[in-house]
């Protein structure tokens, strides 16, 4: 990874995907290098390197163990809650949602997003870091990645303004239809805790999403890190007949996307689905 990428958001968001991938190459109680190993392959800062193993140490996906080194955790426990024929409605979230604009650059997709979202590593992504704002306060962080190839001349102005779905489908003629979400319980670092005026270590709600288009193919790879004081996650479970009746999600915030993402049309299916809500 070159070391002149500019802006520290991106320098730790590609140093902490290299740690990603150092782990998914592992098994569980393996060891990986140290933090001085990693700064010399990564070509990155100490403390560049650190924050990125801070937030994987918080996400549970490493173990730290004085004076033997850092290892790769012990597997997770997945449970959805419901099959993947139900249909859940997704009540909207108050406030007056804005973005603003951390990092807009071009880049290779790399291994770990190009995995994601099935191209090869040396293709380009857009990546985009912008701080999610209610009411004018910081709710959440995102990190998007968006194939180059779907949104030629894609501009700062679309990431801040309006719907990005919408100016997916209307610019840029891509056509969303699904997205599979993942929803885990982290807390938020040194960086992160700033951006969303929030104190260190605080708790906070991990959001991993693919998006594809109607034919399949991925459009974006998205986490987003949310505030555990601000929101909840309420499920509304269909169980009755009328389920596959229910299928189109009502205008409104689903958790992790944007508010007005996909109230034109399709049906969103996720490992947890609900509704995130401001608190009091």
């Amino acid at each position: 990874m070159a070391a002149d990428i500019p802006g520290t958001v991106l320098k730790r968001e590609r140093a902490r995907d290299a740690v990603l991938e150092l782990i998914e190459s592992r098994s569980p109680g393996d060891a990986i290098p140290s933090e001085r190993a990693l700064c010399t392959l990564l070509g990155v800062s100490r403390p560049t390197v650190r924050a990125a193993i801070d937030e994987l140490v918080a996400a549970g996906l490493l173990v730290r163990e004085h004076g033997r080194g850092m290892f790769v955790a012990p597997e997770k426990i997945t449970q959805e809650l419901v099959s993947a024929d139900l249909a859940l409605s997704v009540p909207q979230a108050a406030g007056a949602w804005s973005s603003r604009l951390l990092e807009f650059t071009t880049l290779q997709a790399g291994a770990r997003v190009g995995r994601k979202l099935r191209m090869s590593p040396a293709e380009e992504i857009v990546y985009v870091a912008r701080l999610r704002l209610v009411d004018g306060a910081p709710m959440a962080i995102e990190h998007l990645h968006i194939r180059a190839a779907f949104v030629p001349g894609l501009s700062a102005q679309e990431l801040e303004t309006g719907d990005l779905y919408e100016h997916l489908r209307d610019t840029h003629g891509v056509h969303v239809h699904e997205a599979v979400q993942a929803i885990e319980p982290t807390v938020v670092t040194r960086a992160e805790a700033r951006l969303l005026e929030v104190p260190e270590l605080s708790p906070a709600l991990l959001f991993e999403r693919l998006t594809s288009d109607t034919t399949g193919r991925p459009v974006e790879y998205v986490h987003s890190l949310y505030r555990g004081d601000r929101y909840r996650i309420v499920s509304r479970l269909a169980l009755g007949p009328a389920a596959a009746a229910a299928g189109l999600v009502r205008d409104g915030h689903h958790p992790g996307i944007p508010p007005g993402d996909f109230a034109h049309g399709d049906p969103i299916t996720s490992s947890t689905r609900g509704d995130i809500q401001s608190g009091s």
